[in-house]
């Protein structure tokens, strides 16, 4: 299974500031010993026209050049440098890559990326570019490619983005609020940021102190409402860590168990449906930051099962067709 990493492109960062930088080589040391079935690649830098897909020009080159106010800065939460800008780029460039390989191969991952607070015109909230967005418009677009020219007449391609950080998607919701092609879930703490929420096309908001068991009854009813709704040919999964009873910065109460449960719920959803399934870690603040890197290679052991599936279900039916193709 195809994985993207951009950890080695450090983000410089004032002494004690409280993002956990450190968690993402942690994660990548850690799949490499124990989930040796991920192969994992440096995630490349996304470009100004993918990025623009989802962003305003202007916006892209204030990131690029460090023109952007003091304010806007502040809210991103993160100081300018050009290490910063590249990073921002390498994050969308991560799930980007993970999309396409995806849609060949069923499931891959994004070691960061998750970036859902940044709108099409700025950032917030750890947030530069919101990669998910990129991702669904890039993923139709190059769908659109292949329709026109492919022998057969596709559908254009609708895209889910089941979002289930414990923070709401807020930029996500805002890009997307006029596009019927994409679907956003935001599955959040109700109390927890952002303290404006946008409207997602279904929001479930959850009280402090949610355990696994309500957890996943709202789970299993927002996705039974997803398929009522729409039809995705393209899931993008936020698979967010910061849920866990003991993060920093959660207020929720799942434990090991319920968040493994909670993987295991949207990956089955999507292959009961052959969807492609293209995920990013997003959020994950644990007072031990060891337990938000075993929670998230939990997600990736998961993962790469639903991708081996995929990988068996898609060489069966192959050989079939190429039979079917001699006896012809």
């Amino acid at each position: 299974m195809q994985a993207f990493y951009s950890d080695n492109f450090v983000l410089p960062l004032p002494e004690g500031h409280r993002f956990p930088m450190v968690k993402y080589q942690m994660l990548r040391d850690a799949l490499r010993v124990q989930a040796p079935q991920v192969s994992m690649h440096v995630a490349p830098e996304a470009t100004d026209g993918e990025l623009a897909f989802a962003h305003d020009p202007a916006y892209i080159q204030a990131v690029a050049q460090g023109t952007m106010i003091a304010g806007s800065l502040r809210e991103i939460g993160f100081p300018w440098s050009p290490a910063m800008a590249a990073r921002a780029r390498r994050s969308v460039g991560g799930t980007l890559q993970a999309m396409r390989s995806a849609m060949r191969e069923g499931v891959a991952g994004n070691l960061a990326g998750g970036t859902h607070h940044a709108y099409a015109g700025r950032g917030g909230g750890f947030c530069v570019f919101n990669d998910f967005a990129v991702a669904a418009r890039v993923a139709q677009a190059e769908w659109g490619r292949i329709r026109q020219v492919g022998a057969a007449r596709r559908a254009p391609l609708n895209v889910a983005i089941i979002d289930l950080d414990v923070h709401q998607g807020n930029g996500t919701a805002d890009i997307f609020k006029h596009d019927d092609s994409v679907f956003t879930l935001s599955l959040h703490g109700e109390k927890n940021f952002p303290f404006r929420k946008e409207f997602s096309d279904l929001d479930i908001a959850l009280p402090d102190g949610t355990q696994d068991d309500d957890y996943m009854d709202a789970l299993t009813n927002a996705l039974q409402t997803l398929a009522d709704r729409f039809e995705p040919g393209l899931v993008l999964y936020l698979a967010g860590a910061d849920p866990f009873e003991r993060d920093r910065l959660g207020r929720l109460k799942l434990s090991f168990d319920g968040l493994q449960a909670r993987d295991r719920c949207v990956f089955d959803w999507c292959a009961r449906r052959a969807i492609p399934l293209a995920f990013a870690m997003g959020g994950g603040y644990g007072i031990d930051i060891s337990e938000t890197v075993a929670i998230q290679v939990n997600t990736y052991r998961i993962a790469a099962e639903y991708w081996t599936k995929y990988r068996s279900t898609h060489n069966a039916i192959s050989d079939r067709q190429q039979r079917d193709r001699e006896r012809a």
